[in-house]
């Protein structure tokens, strides 16, 4: 029986899922001006860097695909290439999301439009982006990589995990759920 590298990734997305269906819903009313609660695309940015860039990615990105590469798989040309471009293209997103957010906060209603473009091309690269990890990658790691590399993938998270206070997910859970009982 194989030590499961990946369930602990699986999970998190669950999360990260819920938050996007938050934007997917938020937005549309964002566009047509009936849903300007800034704060909410704000805790929805900071989820986003804190919880699933900083916190998740930084799993995938130091942890899962260099063990992934060290075991063979080339860097560029690959399924990790292209999760890596993925992550940075949600990152872009993310920052447009923030500049136009910022600028609503300011009185601008002009903007609504492009609030709502990079919260749903957000949330559309991450929907797309979460299938391909949990229906082949992470399928494809569990198959390829071998037992003496497992344990060491498990620290690398656990290490990952120590960077953070105990109750950082909960606390991210919850503002998930505050926003989904709105």
């Amino acid at each position: 029986m194989k030590t499961d590298i990946t369930q602990a990734l699986v999970a998190e997305h669950r999360l990260i899922l819920r938050m996007i269906a938050l934007l997917e819903k938020n937005a549309p009313h964002t566009a047509e001006g009936s849903y300007r609660n800034w704060q909410f695309y704000l805790d929805g940015i900071d989820f986003i860097r804190q919880y699933a860039d900083r916190f998740h990615h930084a799993k995938e990105e130091d942890v899962l695909f260099k063990a992934l590469v060290d075991n063979g798989m080339p860097k560029e040309h690959s399924p990790v290439a292209a999760m890596l471009m993925e992550h940075d293209q949600g990152r872009s997103f993310v920052r447009a999301l923030e500049a136009a957010v910022h600028e609503a906060q300011t009185g601008r209603t002009d903007n609504y439009q492009t609030i709502a473009a990079n919260a749903l091309g957000y949330a559309a690269l991450l929907r797309d982006h979460i299938s391909k990890e949990d229906d082949i990658l992470y399928p494809l790691a569990e198959r390829v990589l071998p037992e003496t590399m497992r344990s060491g993938i498990l620290r690398g998270y656990q290490d990952a995990e120590a960077q953070v206070a105990a109750e950082f997910g909960a606390g991210y859970d919850a503002i998930v759920t505050k926003y989904e009982q709105e």
